[in-house]
């Protein structure tokens, strides 16, 4: 896919190299034309006096005079012409230098993305590191490539924390125990973890897609105050995550193991939690208004302060004892 993604761009870029050559060549043209245009438009707009026009004066200074007058008249409107002909030149050499300077600039954002990409496939977790900020320096500069530069963010993810719920040789999902031994993910996995967390702070456009990590594992992520808002996170493993007011509105938590996850503050409205994990969950002060929570598991789970308003549930969610809401 990275490949694919690498030819595209030099594609592009060998299509903007030629558009200058094209676009000089109607300039050249047009050039000409004006060229054209200030030596003989002024003889047909005032054309010279004819010798029959001539013998009507008698006096020959009063001819002279006339004659002078006619080619004088022709030289002002030549001299206008050349002045909007300058003009004109001043502002086609700003164009095409502006003009070339976003070439110039599209070319080395290709160049840049490109380089990020071979990074994220090398052996070394230094190098990847430095292709995933890299990409982000880039999404950064360039909006255009920015969705795409996203797309190749969660792709990383998937490919380097894939969790195997649900397959014959995959993880048990739900977990029956949050194993509280295992390492934080930025150390157990820190190229992950910075992928995450750009994605994290990403600038969000009006047209975005939903970012996709589904079945990933994000295992004691540390995610405090991430923008997941709308991810699509079903079956994947976030137990023991830490993400204290994350905003995860509108986003598709299907399935996903959250047990013992800080969620103090987080936001989660209107998001889909069928049949999710939560037991043990810190949910204190979370929004979860809207929220489907039908088949979810809140056993043990925090709820103080919640917001549960207009949440759905049915017979087989799983409250905290005592925490039932009306």
């Amino acid at each position: 896919m990275m490949e694919r993604q690498k030819t595209r761009w030099q594609g592009e870029v060998a299509v903007t190299r030629i558009r200058p050559h094209i676009a000089g060549m109607l300039g050249g043209a047009a050039l000409l034309l004006v060229l054209v245009a200030v030596i003989w438009l002024p003889g047909v707009v005032h054309p010279a006096l004819t010798s029959q026009d001539l013998t009507r004066v008698k006096n020959p200074e009063k001819r002279i005079e006339l004659q002078q007058a006619q080619s004088q008249v022709q030289s002002n409107l030549r001299s206008q012409l050349l002045q909007c002909l300058g003009g004109f030149v001043v502002v086609a050499g700003a164009a095409v230098g502006w003009r070339q300077l976003r070439i110039a600039h599209e070319g080395q954002i290709t160049e840049r993305i490109s380089r990020g990409i071979e990074h994220l496939g090398s052996d070394t977790v230094d190098v990847r590191l430095g292709g995933i900020y890299a990409l982000e320096r880039v999404a950064k500069d360039s909006s255009a490539d920015r969705q795409t530069l996203t797309f190749i963010l969660c792709a990383f993810v998937r490919g380097h924390a894939p969790w195997q719920a649900g397959t014959p040789d995959g993880s048990q999902h739900p977990m029956p125990t949050v194993d509280s031994q295992l390492s934080w993910l930025d150390h157990r996995a820190p190229d992950v973890w910075a992928a995450l967390r750009v994605l994290g702070r990403r600038p969000t456009q009006p047209d975005e897609r939903p970012l996709f990590l589904a079945r990933v594992d994000l295992r004691r992520a540390a995610l405090a105050g991430a923008r997941l808002e709308g991810a699509n996170l079903r079956h994947s493993n976030l137990a023991g995550a830490w993400m204290p007011s994350t905003n995860l509105d509108r986003s598709v938590l299907k399935n996903a193991d959250l047990g013992q996850a800080n969620l103090q503050e987080a936001r989660l409205a209107h998001a889909d939690l069928r049949r999710a994990h939560l037991r043990g969950a810190d949910l204190r002060k979370a929004v979860l208004r809207g929220a489907d929570l039908r088949g979810a598991d809140l056993s043990g789970a925090q709820l103080a302060g919640a917001d549960l308003t207009g949440v759905r549930t049915d017979d087989t969610t799983v409250w905290p004892e005592g925490q039932r809401p009306r």
